[in-house]
């Protein structure tokens, strides 16, 4: 899918350019996410919670040091949705499961600090099978989220709302997790680039728990390059050296 917005077109690589040449800033940026949420995921219902207070302020933020020079990392403004099992401070933390829908979790999963010391800008919290066991995000108390591609279709699962809001240009990266195919299958239905790292690479510390021997936090994304980016900032560390981005 490509976008009329150069901004949602650049994705994350590309919005780090534009920073950089001072062509837009992340406020401005974050303005045009949090319009596109607000126009189009009353259809999808990709994003669960929007906070946008805080990414205005994050944005702000990064605005400053990309004015600066001094970026914190190539993620500074780039605006990013969690999956709702995945803790984000002051958000709903409930993984789509109706005995937990009213908790707020009062600090950030591992993962999500590392993004917001990269100065990423955290958008909201995303839709995603009930106790992410299922492959289709037809979930009963947060209501069924949808394809971009094609209306009343399933944008598979567990991770369904990342893999919606990357593919509907809602966000331009989002963390899923994976157990058993939660962030492959999604990508994979939704056409974006998804990725289960290797065991231990990403904290899954603040991650409800499916099966902890196996559960792994991964990023959703638009380019191979844009999937590099996102879990540099997640691990701190170069990954080419991997080979798997060659």
């Amino acid at each position: 899918m490509t976008f009329a917005n150069p901004v949602v077109e650049a994705g994350v690589a590309g919005l780090a350019r534009l920073f950089a040449e001072r062509a837009v800033t992340p406020g401005e940026a974050t303005e045009v996410y949090l319009s596109r949420i607000e126009r189009l995921n009353p259809s999808l219902n990709a994003f669960l919670s929007v906070d946008a207070d805080g990414a205005r302020a994050g944005a702000a933020a990064s605005s400053v040091r990309w004015a600066q020079g001094a970026p914190l990392s190539p993620l500074d403004g780039v605006p990013v949705g969690v999956k709702a099992n995945i803790a984000v401070a002051g958000l709903p933390w409930h993984a789509g499961i109706a005995a937990y829908r009213d908790r707020i979790s009062s600090e950030d999963a591992a993962c999500v600090a590392q993004l917001r010391a990269a100065g990423a800008v955290i958008l909201g919290v995303l839709n995603m099978h009930e106790g992410a066991l299922g492959a289709t995000t037809d979930n009963p108390v947060f209501g069924r989220c949808h394809n971009p591609h094609r209306p009343d279709y399933t944008p598979g699962g567990s991770s369904g709302g990342s893999g919606s809001a990357v593919a509907a240009g809602l966000c331009a990266a989002a963390l899923g997790t994976d157990t058993m195919g939660s962030v492959r299958i999604p990508s994979a239905y939704c056409g974006v680039f998804g990725h289960k790292p290797a065991r231990g690479l990403v904290s899954t510390e603040g991650v409800i728990d499916l099966s902890w021997t196996l559960d792994h936090v991964g990023p959703h994304v638009r380019s191979v390059e844009d999937c590099r980016r996102v879990l540099e900032g997640l691990t701190g560390a170069p990954v080419a050296t991997a080979g798997l981005f060659e």
